[in-house]
């Protein structure tokens, strides 16, 4: 799908609100150029379909080399682009540096996505809403790059009980809970948060359609999925809560149905390198 243009003129606006003065007052801005995007260490790319929009925004030309998902190599080149001084210096650092942490989170997500495959390729990594407000939509871009999905996009869609929601509701319990949901909203699944194997037991009998298993170590995790196959329960467990590559698989393997992270959004940046030349 395109990026609304202001989208692309919010991004450039924020480094260049008034054009580069540098370029500017050297008297450069018309001279011929060419710049070029590489991988300085092993990455999964992101944002990059972003970066040449900028680019070409500002009058340059530029070809994506690398797209979005692709396992890139150090040395490997991610994008080419072509146009004067002032289109290039323009748009440079910040293409460079949203590409850089939008790769960043991509990468990370795609050794949690690793991790979780090696044991079962049917389980799905899910990233929570957890982004910096205002930056959802270019988050997602980028954990969908790395080969994870989204959690929830936002609250007006989805329904997830948590404790602070059952606060104010003290008398009733987790089945009346799931009897109110189904008739108010009945063509959606109900989830719910818990925070203890008990209250993951509640859950279950009360026909909850995804049950959050909160902070739960992977033998918890195991002790739910024993209790809603002891109940027949087609539950989908949602093990969440810090879930990393490191630990990932003791929890599919413990019998989470999907893993739920917010650990990809605070990745370090990947490193790109940019280099710009004069063109003859």
């Amino acid at each position: 799908m395109p990026l609304p243009v202001s989208l692309i003129d919010s991004l450039l606006a924020e480094d260049t609100p008034d054009g580069d003065l540098t370029t500017l007052s050297l008297g450069i801005g018309g001279r011929p150029g060419r710049m070029m995007f590489r991988a300085r260490n092993a990455m999964t790319v992101a944002g990059i379909e972003i970066a040449a929009a900028m680019i070409r925004r500002v009058g340059a030309e530029a070809h994506i080399v690398a797209s979005s998902g692709t396992r890139a190599s150090a040395g490997e080149l991610l994008l080419k682009a072509r146009g004067d001084a002032k289109a290039l210096h323009t748009a440079w650092k910040s293409s460079q540096t949203l590409v850089e942490i939008l790769s960043g989170i991509a990468t990370a997500a795609r050794s949690l996505v690793d991790a979780v495959e090696a044991v079962d390729p049917a389980i799905r990594v899910v990233c929570t809403r957890k982004t910096v407000p205002g930056a959802r939509r270019l988050s997602v871009m980028a954990v969908r790059a790395g080969g994870a999905v989204p959690h929830r996009l936002g609250l007006s869609e989805t329904i997830l009980v948590f404790a602070e929601h059952r606060a104010f509701m003290p008398d009733a319990n987790l089945a009346d809970i799931a009897d109110l949901l189904r008739r108010e909203a009945p063509e959606k699944k109900i989830g719910v948060e818990v925070h203890s194997v008990d209250e993951a037991g509640d859950a279950i009998e009360a026909g909850f359609d995804i049950i959050q298993l909160e902070k739960f170590e992977p033998g918890e995790v195991a002790d739910v999925r024993s209790l809603a196959e002891a109940a027949q329960s087609r539950a989908l467990l949602a093990a969440a809560g810090g879930i990393h590559p490191g630990n990932a698989s003791d929890y599919v393997r413990a019998g989470a149905g999907i893993i739920v992270s917010s650990w990809p959004y605070t990745a370090r940046p990947a490193d790109v390198s940019v280099t710009i030349e004069a063109d003859g």
